[in-house]
């Protein structure tokens, strides 16, 4: 991921070009996927396990469409808040220069559907790094997309704080704020009594707030694994990369269970290879039960993950490259009927049509964003998608210029049966 920000209030509600077509038992498999046992367990099938790059086959998809675009400039701040950025130096970043006198609004690396036209999008920990984002306040934005002017309005929100001490290690504020430099939060979703989990990379950990922005319980931790920024390590080697932790997270159809997927590999498992664990939310604990992401390459990485039904997800994977140079920004579906999880391409991001030219681009629209982290269904073939910008010092769309925080709608070229709960 100075001035009072300058908010566009949107007139139009987000609507949807489609219908959702009628839904399958969500306990049942979709077309040529393997069942379940009903017991829990997998059956991985060898014929059919890895990557279905295709677009065909028996679970392809073809190429996507742009439906909806809508921006929020990059410099947009929260009205009335802290200075930032003081960490940054005093060098200009993409024509822009430290500090700020505002929290920007920015790095979107969560997001989760309010039903009303509008969304919470999580912000990230600051600027890229424990070190300089100790001024940045951990904050929950509602925003609100209009596509029929392409501007995004940014309704409120609220940071988060934990004033009942649930954290036991020293914090950076005595008020209790959480910031950048405390956890490096890149995950959100909310659960049926309207509280809300998000997943951190410092930990990495399970952080469980109020609907606003309490801190509710001490942060939970993933077993056996660590982040070289994990205030418990007392000299112990970490087995995780730095910020490598929840960068993705989906609830259950059900509400019941968390699927956290890290980052990075965990040392000793397969270069590329990340894991998927489940925690179970009625009895706070993780299951034991965990799954295996395959990268297309160990330099990619995976910026975002929701669930389309019982068994399958979809998660976002991408390169580290931006602009012209940038090669993968894919959206997949997994299956975890498969302890490898299947791949299934859904939506190539740097090959949507875009027959109506919306935005000002061509024919082909491409989406080159370094980080892309946030991906929600908003009916059964169509996906809205953000970028985390990063600011100010990503510049995916035009050299020498920060980029903007970008919200698209994509109609996929078939749909994909998810249990309707996800998105009714």
């Amino acid at each position: 991921m100075r001035r009072r920000m300058t908010i566009t209030i949107g007139a139009a509600v987000l609507a949807l070009a489609v219908s959702a077509p009628a839904v399958a038992d969500p306990g049942q498999p979709g077309p040529g996927l393997p069942a379940s046992d009903g017991t829990g367990t997998l059956q991985a099938d060898s014929q059919q396990s890895g990557s279905d790059h295709s677009g065909s086959g028996h679970s392809g998809f073809g190429r996507a469409t742009l439906t909806g675009f809508a921006s929020l400039p990059a410099l947009t701040f929260v009205p009335g808040s802290e200075p930032s950025g003081s960490q940054l130096g005093t060098a200009p970043v993409n024509g822009v220069t430290p500090p700020f006198a505002g929290q920007p609004v920015q790095g979107f690396s969560g997001i989760v559907r309010r039903h009303d036209g509008t969304f919470d999008v999580l912000s990230d920990n600051g600027f890229g790094a424990k070190d300089n984002s100790a001024d940045f306040l951990l904050r929950v934005h509602q925003v609100k997309p209009d596509f029929r002017h392409e501007k995004v309005s940014v309704l409120g929100g609220f940071n988060l704080s934990d004033p009942d001490r649930r954290v036991t290690w020293p914090l950076t504020r005595p008020d209790r704020k959480l910031t950048g430099a405390d956890f490096d939060v890149e995950s959100i979703v909310r659960t049926l009594d309207g509280t809300y989990w998000i997943g951190d990379e410092f930990g990495p950990f399970l952080l469980h707030f109020s609907s606003s922005g309490r801190l509710l319980e001490a942060p939970v931790p993933l077993p056996g694994v660590k982040a070289p920024e994990n205030p418990s390590l007392n000299g112990e080697q970490p087995n995780l990369g730095r910020s490598k932790g929840f960068e993705g997270m989906a609830r259950s159809v059900d509400g019941r269970r968390l699927y956290p997927l890290l980052e990075g590999t965990v040392t000793g498992d397969a270069a590329g290879t990340l894991r998927m664990n489940e925690f179970d939310l009625r009895r706070r604990a993780y299951t034991g039960k965990r799954w295996t992401y395959r990268l297309e390459s160990p330099d990619n990485a995976i910026g975002d993950m929701i669930a389309v039904d019982r068994h399958r997800f979809l998660v976002i994977e991408r390169d580290n490259l931006q602009g012209d140079a940038a090669r993968t920004k894919r959206i997949y579906m997994v299956d975890t009927r498969h302890a490898d999880l299947r791949k299934t391409l859904v939506a190539d991001l740097l090959d949507l049509a875009n027959p109506r030219g919306l935005g000002g681009f061509g024919e082909t629209f491409r989406f080159p964003f370094q980080t892309i982290e946030d991906v929600v269904i908003l009916d059964d073939r169509t996906l809205g998608v953000l970028d985390d910008n990063n600011f100010p010092s990503s510049a995916g769309r035009t050299p020498g210029k920060p980029d903007n925080n970008e919200f698209i709608t994509v109609r996929l070229s078939r749909p994909l049966q998810a249990d309707i709960r996800v998105y009714r």
